[in-house]
Formats: structure tokens, sequence, C-alpha cells
């Protein structure tokens, strides 16, 4: 079986615009989120979020890409890619086929507030590319080939929370298969839209009470715990065939060991109070890994901050671990950063390897006191110094789908 290692990672979130700033606010258990600026927030019931500032844009593009044709999302998923690519020191000169990119997003829409203007006007009128194409969520992946001269396999998820842990694993699979040398794999969204606000007000799924301490407002497996806080943002990855990185001098940050993919066939808004579905992800993580569960160090948690997703999850946890459950590191970085969507399980992954090279294990800030029948370490307020060889990253999301990895040191 050919190995997968990760040889760059990029990002840019709600705790930093790039991997450094933001594995540094996620040791420090520094929190993200904040008043949303994205819009006038008056007369909404949720005004906060885990919003991306002061973002620059790169300095250069691949000729013919127009920064305005992006959606916000798609910029951050464009400049989190580029620091992937320069981290790694890959050098893409020359186009190839053993180079491909795989991505998580949301579901592209057209841009809204064109659509009000033009029914609050009366009339339809021509509108510049910029506006017509920002909801084309394939513009990003085409700029991404560009950049790294890929002409092999491209991969697009769109499985809403789980879509960058999907994203990952099925290009660690078209790595193992042969298929490619070298995968751009992760995530990236924005869900900080009056819409997007809204609409999961609607569902009454977002964290209340929330407006005079927002940094407070995500807190996972915490008994006050209200629901989650919406995010934005993009985690990418330089996944590369272990013997390939060896031979140019790469640096190697971590080896992604094992994949697991399952449903859960059971309602689109939550998750099954027994944990079925992510019990049977992180199984097949583990077993595709050849790992038992023992050997796990660290979970980084999907930790919505949710009544019912974190109780199943640490349901789900407790049958899979047994006893080794209660001596387990696990923590949720949603408690600062909020929920980025299809770019949470890559913040996830990014924390788990920040664990890895750093002995430290990101915290659960805001957690004071667990709710009932959450009793295993999350991890409380502090990060942790610890060794850890091996972590699982968790991904549920809405519509059932649920992605595991499980990454470790290279050996």
């Amino acid at each position: 079986m050919r190995r997968v290692v990760v040889t760059g990672i990029g990002a840019v979130t709600p705790l930093g615009n790039d991997a450094e700033a933001t594995w540094r606010a996620l040791a420090e258990g520094r929190s993200g989120i904040g008043p949303l600026t994205t819009f006038d927030t008056s007369g909404f019931p949720v005004r906060i979020g885990g919003q991306v500032h002061d973002f620059p844009p790169p300095k250069r593009l691949p000729e013919g890409l127009n920064w305005r044709h992006l959606s916000r999302a798609g910029q951050f998923g464009v400049v989190a890619a580029a620091e992937a690519i320069r981290a790694s020191g890959v050098r893409p000169e020359s186009v190839s086929d053993r180079r491909g990119v795989a991505m998580g997003a949301s579901m592209g829409r057209p841009d809204l507030q064109m659509l009000v203007d033009i029914g609050h006007s009366g009339k339809i009128e021509r509108q510049p590319p910029s506006r017509t194409l920002a909801g084309n969520q394939n513009l990003p992946c085409a700029a991404m080939t560009r950049m790294l001269n890929a002409s092999g396999p491209l991969i697009g998820t769109s499985t809403a929370c789980s879509g960058s842990g999907h994203a990952i694993g099925e290009a660690m699979r078209v790595i193992q298969d042969g298929d490619a040398d070298l995968m751009l794999a992760g995530g990236y969204d924005s869900l900080t839209s009056w819409l997007d606000v809204l609409g999961f007000s609607l569902l009454g799924a977002l964290a209340s009470g929330g407006e005079d301490e927002p940094q407070r407002a995500s807190r996972p497996f915490d008994a006050r715990r209200s629901g989650f806080v919406l995010g934005e943002g993009a985690v990418v990855f330089m996944l590369e065939e272990l013997a390939h990185a060896r031979a140019r001098g790469a640096e190697i940050l971590a080896e992604l060991l094992g994949y697991g993919s399952t449903l859960n066939a059971w309602r689109i808004t939550d998750s099954p109070p027994d944990g079925s579905g992510a019990i049977e992800a992180m199984q097949a993580a583990l077993a595709d890994a050849d790992l038992h569960a023992d050997a796990v160090d660290y979970v980084a948690a999907h930790g919505t901050s949710t009544p019912g997703n974190d109780v199943s999850e640490t349901r789900a946890i407790k049958k899979v671990f047994g006893n080794h459950a209660y001596r387990l590191l696990i923590s949720s970085p949603k408690s600062m950063s909020g929920h980025l969507t299809a770019a949470a399980a890559g913040l996830n992954l990014l924390a788990a390897i920040g664990g890895i090279r750093h002995g430290i294990v990101a915290p659960t800030i805001n957690l004071d006191r667990p709710g009932h029948g959450l009793d295993l370490d999350y991890v409380p307020h502090r990060a942790r110094p610890a060794r850890i060889r091996t972590a699982m990253v968790n991904a549920f999301a809405f519509g059932g789908s649920n992605t595991v990895l499980v990454v470790g040191a290279q050996r």
C-alpha cells in the first residue's frame, strides 16, 4: 500500500490568516468569535460569528483569473491553497497528471444581494461577470489546478460539515491507488451572510444569548451549550506519496493512516442519540489504519456545542474506545473558531497535526461545567502538554454524512 503524508498546510480562519497564526491561536485557547460585520445585523436574533478579518488578497493569481469572480469562501480557499503549495516546497513548473485537487465546499449560489437589488428595482439588467460567477464553487478549484499545474484527478465534495473530511480522505485514496503522487486537499466555506444567519436561526441551531460575550458563545460539552456559532474559512493540505516526498527532500509533517465514511439514515439536522453512524465511521477509520483503538491518544472532536451532537459524539467515542475513552484527550476547535462547516474537518486535522508536532493539545474553551453524561477529558480551558503519536479527526454533518480520519507522526 502506498503511504500518504502531509507536506504543507495553508489556512485562512477566524483565528488567523495563515496556518501558523491559526495553530498559535488554538494552542493559546484564543477565541476568534465576535460581532458579525459582513452585513447589517440589526433586527437579527443572532449577530455574532467566527468571521475572517483583515484578509489580504493574494499578490499573484493565475493568468486570466479575476479575484472578484471568486466567492468570499472561494477567495479563502485560493489563498489557503497557495500557502499549502508554498509551504510544501513543491515547484510545479510544468503540467503533470500526477497532481490533482480535492476540495469540500458548500453548494454554490448566486450573489443574493444582486437578486434582492433586482427585485427592488423591478428591472432585469445585464450584470457584470464578477457578480454572476461569484457563486460558482468550481472556480476556486480551477484556480488551484492552475496554481499546482495539475492535470490529474479533480474531486469536489458538498457534504456540509464533513466536506473537507471527505475531500482529504478521497484524495488519500487517489494517492494510495496510484492515480496521483500529489493532491491538494481540504475545504473552504463562508456561512456569515444574512441568509445563513436567518436560515440557521429559524432551524433553532445557533447559540443564543451570546451577543454580550461572543467569545463565550461556543461551549462544546458544557451544560449551558445552546447551539453552534456560524463561521467561515479555509484549510488546505498538500498530500503526497511518501517515497515522492522523500525523493525531493520534503519536510514531512504527519502521515495519514486511515479514513472512514458512513451515513446515518436518521434525520437531516441531528445525529442519532446512540452515536450510530459516527461509531461505524470511527471503526472504519481504525480498521483502515490497521490500528487498535488503544493506539489513539487524541480525538479532535466534531464538538458543535449543540445539545444533541455533543452527547451523541461522546456516546460514540465510549462505544468505540471502551475504557480507553477515559484516557483519551478530546477537544473541540469549534469552541474557538465557530463552525467552519465544509472547512471544519480541515481545521480539526490542523489541530491534530499541531498536537503531534508540538506536543500540545488545543483546549475546549468555555467548558465550565460538563453536561449530563459528558464525563470524558475534553481538555477544558487551557491547552495541555502531551505526547501525541496518533490522533483521530471527527466530522459529522447535517444530512447524516460522517467522516473520520486517523493521522499520526510519520513512522
